[in-house]
């Protein structure tokens, strides 16, 4: 972890302005073609979700702006941000998080992931690591094909840990799509950036070899 200082003037004063904001956050919907994805996911026997998260977290921890988070009035940047996504649990009828070490390799992801999931379903927890930032929040919502999503979140102090979520599958015009939301703090990420994430998400997309 490294601490970031804002050399330019402007860039300066474009966090600042953000950042005493009391709504810094701004969030971006659009459907992803999955076509491809799923055949893949298929035909290697993985599991979906535990690969979605993965491959959303990657394509995350390649944008270092989605690394960086607010403390106090300092940004730092991790070295690497790990998925804390949602899963059912057995007692009752409401999710638990589930907090899984990033690492490239997607087979020994899994490997971990499946044992982290399985431990959350009995014990779960709604609760963050005391003085913890280095978190990517994601959730899915496999009920809705959404066009826009809003998060529960605490604005005082600012929370900087950028929120991706995805929904409900869709055929149009013969390709699957899935709608993908992803939120972050706009004096960290903005528009540029947030392009970067679906364009290279997109591009992982369609990259994989069946």
């Amino acid at each position: 972890m490294k601490k970031i200082v804002f050399e330019n003037p402007h860039r300066k004063k474009h966090f600042e302005f953000f950042h005493g904001m009391n709504h810094p956050h701004f969030n971006l919907t659009a459907n992803v073609d999955i076509t491809t994805f799923l055949r893949w996911v298929k035909a290697n026997n993985l599991p979906l979700t535990l690969t979605l998260v993965h491959e959303l977290s990657k394509t995350a921890n390649g944008i270092k702006e989605f690394r960086w988070r607010i403390r106090k009035d300092e940004v730092v940047e991790h070295e690497l941000v790990h998925p804390s996504f949602t899963v059912p649990t057995d007692g009752t009828d409401v999710f638990s998080f589930c907090t899984v070490r990033y690492q490239p390799e997607l087979n020994a992801f899994i490997q971990e992931a499946n044992q982290v999931q399985q431990r959350m379903r009995t014990s779960p927890s709604v609760e963050d690591e005391p003085d913890r930032d280095d978190y990517l929040f994601m959730s899915a919502i496999p009920w809705v094909s959404f066009t826009g999503l809003q998060h529960a979140m605490s604005y005082h102090p600012h929370d900087s840990v950028p929120r991706i979520s995805w929904g409900k599958f869709f055929e149009q015009n013969g390709r699957t799509l899935m709608p993908l939301s992803v939120q972050a703090h706009h004096g960290l990420v903005d528009g540029r950036y947030m392009g970067a994430y679906f364009n290279n998400f997109q591009e992982y997309l369609d990259s994989v070899k069946i």
